[in-house]
């Protein structure tokens, strides 16, 4: 079996790989303008090659990178060191991490009819929709459908809130609302103010949850669509529940369902 190669060394701030760090980090787009994904910290690399995902770049700060796990880098097509600083510089996080992968964005999924997703609707914050992705994961929605308007799935906020979920999930982004005539899974809308109550609803399985907007919710052209609509009893009083957070109890909802 042929040895790797040495890392290369970074040391000037000028280098273009580090120019493409600084973007991956600080623009929510530029992962599709760059074809690439920057994950920072052990984490996310973890649950990336937890997936089998092999990185195309393995970054390390020059003080990390005597102590790092071999099995961080031996799996990358290329290894470099960067000065601390550099590497600190061009760091998303506010307690910047001594490592990182780059990863080349996974080519576009095609949608797939007849599996268990979640359907974002315009969602505006990149919290919001990495929690749900994390949701979707946990409770087998493989699938997830992010319309146009919705903040974008790699972007570095999505995938911290993510927490590796990405690496398990079919991921389609940036489409219209008629590329779900394709589904044949039924369509379920969530609202805060009419629909059957989730606790006494009898959920289709598998299906397709419509998560809507921040603000909004799901638009009335989605709602239309919907073979069911579903409210949460709040017996606390609250008037709506943030969407991250009905996004997993819907989902919990029906894995068990899928369960029993």
């Amino acid at each position: 079996m042929t040895e790797p190669a040495g890392p290369s060394r970074i040391s000037s701030r000028d280098n273009p790989l580090l120019k493409d760090l600084r973007k991956l980090a600080q623009d929510p787009g530029a992962y599709r303008k760059l074809g690439r994904v920057w994950l920072e910290g052990d984490h996310l690399c973890r649950a990336a090659l937890s997936r089998g995902v092999r990185p195309a770049i393995a970054v390390f700060a020059a003080s990390f990178w005597p102590s790092a796990p071999a099995e961080w880098h031996l799996g990358a097509t290329k290894t470099v060191v960067v000065d601390d600083d550099l590497l600190r510089g061009a760091s998303g996080l506010e307690s910047p991490a001594p490592m990182g992968f780059v990863l080349d964005l996974p080519p576009p999924a095609a949608l797939q009819p007849d599996a268990p997703s979640v359907v974002l609707d315009r969602l505006q914050d990149a919290g919001n929709a990495g929690s749900i992705l994390r949701s979707a994961a946990a409770f087998g929605f493989a699938q997830v459908i992010a319309l146009k308007g919705t903040a974008a799935l790699w972007a570095p906020k999505v995938l911290r809130a993510g927490m590796g979920a990405h690496f398990g999930l079919r991921l389609i982004e940036g489409v219209a609302p008629e590329a779900l005539d394709a589904l044949t899974v039924p369509l379920v809308a969530t609202s805060s103010h009419h629909g059957e109550w989730l606790h006494k609803a009898r959920l289709p399985h598998p299906c397709a949850w419509l998560m809507g907007h921040e603000g909004q919710g799901v638009s009335p052209a989605l709602e239309a669509r919907a073979a069911l609509h579903i409210r949460i009893a709040q017996p606390g009083g609250e008037e709506s529940l943030n969407v991250a957070a009905a996004a997993a109890i819907c989902l919990h909802a029906s894995s068990a369902l899928q369960a029993g």
